[in-house]
């Protein structure tokens, strides 16, 4: 691994993403692409690679990167924020910016491993399994599933080369914290209790989501690289936990004993279930996950009180 390309590498993923392939590979030419739109210059505090400011859905590829060829592709970058109503704004800088990638990596067969998403599955409470039908709820997640069969397309013209999607749940952990009323619930909820304030949850707090630390999405995304052949993976913990249980483990982890706040949810429906089998993971990429939501959160905490080891 000596040239390294990940996109969307200012982004809560992809900037931790960027860092560790940088400690794991420290002689490696690493180039970062983002736009700023929803990453942060502060997540690559410490970043020693090529920089480069600019849209992936517009960048010229060919002209940025002429004849420079990579033995890997992250791709991160997309409209993450699921409040973005704008169709054609999210339909044109998600789909068309991994088009654009793709078409640059072909030539070469360089393995691309991108970033999919639990929402291609829809609303409906379950388990979730890679080979069920997609059921995208908002534009979004129909990018996501675009993607994933432009991904397929391509793979099929050219079986040989490795194209790896992966399928994030509910992630939390370091460097979210720029993304504020987007961030994940984990760190919502530390912020109001961190704060004093009784934290603020739908009426029960018994609605389960698949929280995964971003310790083990990044070591899942770096081994997808060693996938035998092109594939889509689930990316979660595997044990969902409520949110109840998430108030209790930061109260256990900062001393306090502040009570939820329940209100009444104003959807007519709401996910009450999100949970990510992990089999097709485990047999094929050898990955179980290392942080229950307990201990991922608990680390989580310790990093924000700046108690980390």
């Amino acid at each position: 691994m000596q040239k390294i390309l990940v996109t969307g590498a200012a982004g809560f993923i992809g900037s931790n993403i960027t860092l560790a392939l940088q400690a794991k590979y420290p002689d490696a030419r690493i180039v970062a692409v983002d736009d700023f739109r929803s990453g942060h210059f502060q997540n690559l505090r410490g970043f020693r690679g090529d920089f480069i400011a600019a849209d992936v859905s517009r960048l010229d590829w060919h002209a940025q990167f002429k004849d420079l060829s990579f033995d890997a592709i992250f791709h991160e970058a997309c409209i993450s924020d699921t409040t973005e109503h704008n169709q054609l704004l999210q339909g044109h800088d998600n789909i068309e910016g991994f088009r654009r990638l793709l078409e640059f990596a072909a030539p070469t067969a360089t393995p691309v491993v991108y970033a999919s998403s639990a929402a291609t599955y829809g609303i409906a409470a379950g388990v979730n399994h890679e080979d069920q039908p997609p059921a995208p709820a908002n534009i979004y997640a129909f990018t996501k599933v675009q993607c994933d069969n432009l991904a397929r397309v391509h793979a099929k013209r050219q079986p040989a080369w490795r194209i790896v999607g992966l399928r994030y749940f509910n992630v939390y952990g370091p460097n979210e914290a720029h993304k504020k009323s987007a961030a994940s619930m984990i760190y919502q909820l530390y912020a109001q209790m961190k704060a004093g304030k009784r934290p603020r949850v739908f009426r029960g707090g018994e609605h389960q989501r698949d929280f995964v630390y971003v310790k083990d999405v990044v070591e899942l995304t770096m081994r997808a690289l060693t996938a035998p052949a092109s594939n889509i993976f689930n990316c979660g913990c595997g044990q969902p936990c409520s949110f109840n249980d998430v108030i209790a483990t930061i109260n256990r982890a900062l001393g306090t004993t502040l009570e939820p706040d329940y209100f009444e949810n104003p959807y007519a429906f709401y996910q009450p279930h999100t949970e990510a089998d992990m089999a097709l993971a485990k047999k094929v990429l050898g990955f179980t996950p290392q942080f229950p939501p307990g201990p991922g959160i608990a680390d989580y905490v310790a990093t924000l009180e700046g108690r980390a080891k």
